[in-house]
């Protein structure tokens, strides 16, 4: 029970070597506080049921060493809304009583520092409404206008923002020497003797030399004495070191060169786009493209947001069953969640606690948070949340252990049911329908063909292989491309690859209706790999780079409609070549290596060679 909220074109992409719901209204309010206190000591007589567990929470005693939790909603022992009005009720009072008392006292002339009795009173019940007022909101609100001006500064470009998410680590002060004098004194060669060695260790060198081309190039030398396998294949110069130090790749020995291709324009909501995709494997690109072709001939696709919430779930423990049980049944009130938002939305400007999933195994509890993350993909968002949620319930729940930030119920790179069913990232259904004479011109094929061929191998084919949200016939293929290309996390392609495609026959039977609902697609469009040059540029060509400083979240939110889109146009134009039996023909004529198999044909010439020899 959980609380709710064209063929290739002259590109190249360089990489680094190396249940219950809560209504929106209720969720989103901010300055909202509730009392949390645990009689550490609670039992339950043993004949009284175990569904009894269940009472309100107004019934569980406050334990006094948890004092030190009392807010400024904790005067009275009154729920949290009829607190707030009592003090507002009791300072509109006393001020219309003062007012009216020293209107008469004018009016009589009588002395106005001369107070009566119940003057006093009122006068003492004005300035504690006063500070009550001010302790619930006007802390609140200092702190929350001094986060805003911080990150606003923080959001002046990538770089920054990327500084304020994951702090760079205190300056490394150099002091490896080498032969004497300081290590950056020494020849390349010198050093790389050295790292060889172990007299230098390698993940120092870019702090020692104060250069991340120089520290890259002798330790790709240290490796090959290391090896004896020499790395002339792997590019060194024309990539910015700086770019990825701290944090895209550590002990950086060159980079790999991916061919970028564009398939398009593809017509989404309106909108054309050129989709870059990176790739080494041929037809891809030219078949994804003309997937493009066919959409956009039939009037275009339309792509739906569904939802929009990154997750991460930690596993905590406890001496019993019970004690976690009483931690869900604290999640799960709802009198809570204004609490928990208040603690979780307190780590970021941009991160919106949506819901916490409480499952119990045992006395372990598995904590699935939902979180806005605005254009970023999130994680690192939403693991300090998380981490500053569960350092304020320690304090409640003195004898829960927390084991892991992550308990794999989150679920991250890994193909699970809760992903599919509930969603993580963004979740997005595409839809159009193809006309009958772009399917037999353009696809080669008909739409019966098109409608029995989904249902025997996306469908059927799929459940009886057990698939996990693989209803597909090649999503992962446009995922991966689309992720490398545009700076995403490749290893997230597993769960942002759930996907199942529909094809039905539409207009009477005449035309196809074909749709994929992609429940977990995880993407960003700021921090991580976006920020290096050649990714950037292609989330530029797609118009989402950055953030969206208008409505956050929105490029982000876009890029996964635009995937969506790229994914419906890939489905379309292989399951075509399928139906039409074109498939081996085109992998034989454009995904062969003519280079390799003539390699391959010499090396078995002189094998054969040798052999007759001996």
């Amino acid at each position: 029970m959980g609380v709710f909220c064209r063929p290739h074109v002259g590109g190249m992409l360089v990489t680094p070597v190396h249940t219950e719901k809560v209504p929106a209204s209720r969720i989103q309010r901010k300055r909202s506080f509730h009392w949390m206190g645990w009689d550490e000591d609670l039992q339950l007589p043993s004949s009284e049921p175990a569904s009894e567990i269940k009472r309100p929470l107004s019934k569980i005693k406050r334990s006094s060493s948890f004092q030190q939790l009392y807010l400024a909603s904790d005067a009275l022992p009154l729920p949290l809304a009829l607190t707030n009005k009592v003090f507002v009720l009791l300072f509109i009072a006393a001020t219309y009583f003062l007012l009216k008392r020293w209107n008469d006292k004018r009016r009589s002339s009588i002395p106005l520092h001369v107070l009566s009795f119940g003057e006093i009173l009122a006068i003492i019940a004005q300035i504690g409404s006063v500070i009550y007022l001010f302790g619930f909101f006007g802390i609140s609100y200092v702190q929350g206008d001094l986060e805003k001006e911080e990150d606003e500064i923080a959001t002046t470009n990538c770089s920054s923002i990327m500084k304020l998410q994951a702090p760079a680590p205190p300056a490394y002060q150099a002091h490896v020497q080498l032969k004497g004098q300081v290590l950056k004194e020494n020849s390349d060669e010198d050093i790389a003797s050295a790292v060889a060695s172990g007299q230098v260790p390698s993940y120092s060198l870019e702090a020692e030399l104060g250069d991340c081309e120089r520290a890259t190039s002798i330790r790709k030398t240290a490796v090959e004495m290391m090896t004896s396998k020499k790395l002339d294949g792997l590019p060194l110069s024309g990539f910015d070191y700086s770019s990825v130090l701290g944090q895209c790749c550590e002990m950086v020995v060159g980079y790999v060169q991916l061919p970028v291709g564009v398939a398009g324009p593809l017509t989404l909501n309106g909108r054309k786009y050129m989709i870059p995709m990176a790739t080494t494997e041929g037809c891809l690109v030219s078949s994804t493209n003309r997937g493009c072709k066919a959409i956009s001939l039939s009037g275009g696709a339309s792509s739906i947001l569904l939802k929009d919430g990154m997750t991460r779930a930690p596993v905590v423990s406890f001496p019993s069953a019970r004690r976690a049980a009483e931690l869900k049944f604290f999640v799960d009130a709802l009198d809570n969640m204004d609490m928990l938002c208040n603690v979780f939305n307190s780590s970021s400007r941009f991160a919106k606690l949506q819901s916490i999933q409480a499952t119990l195994a045992g006395r372990n509890v598995y904590l699935r948070f939902r979180c806005f993350t605005g254009d970023a993909m999130g994680m690192n968002m939403v693991s300090k949340g998380v981490q500053k949620v569960l350092d304020y319930l320690q304090r409640a729940f003195p004898d829960m252990d927390i084991v892991s930030i992550s308990g794999n119920y989150c679920a991250d790179k890994k193909a699970t049911a809760i992903n599919w069913i509930e969603g993580r990232g963004k979740s997005v259904v595409c839809e159009a329908v193809i006309k009958e004479e772009v399917v037999s011109k353009v696809l080669k094929t008909t739409v019966p063909a098109l409608v029995q061929l989904n249902t025997l191998k996306n469908l059927t084919g799929s459940a009886m292989a057990g698939a996990m949200g693989g209803f597909n016939a090649h999503a992962a293929n446009i995922v991966s491309a689309v992720f490398i290309a545009t700076g995403q996390d490749p290893a997230q392609n597993i769960e942002s690859s759930q996907c199942i495609t529909l094809m039905e026959h539409a207009s009477n039977g005449r035309d196809l209706y074909i749709s994929v609902t992609m429940p977990a697609i995880e993407v960003g469009t700021l921090g991580g790999g976006t920020q290096l040059a050649s990714q950037a540029a292609c989330l530029d060509l797609l118009g989402v780079k950055g953030p969206n400083r208008e409505s956050p979240g929105a490029n982000a939110q876009s890029l996964a409609c635009i995937i969506a889109g790229a994914v419906l146009a890939g489905e379309l134009s292989l399951m075509s070549a399928l139906a039409a039996g074109h498939l081996v023909k085109s992998h034989l004529k454009y995904n062969r290596s003519s280079k390799n198999l003539e390699s391959a044909a010499e090396g078995a010439a002189v094998g054969d060679s040798k052999n007759l020899q001996s």
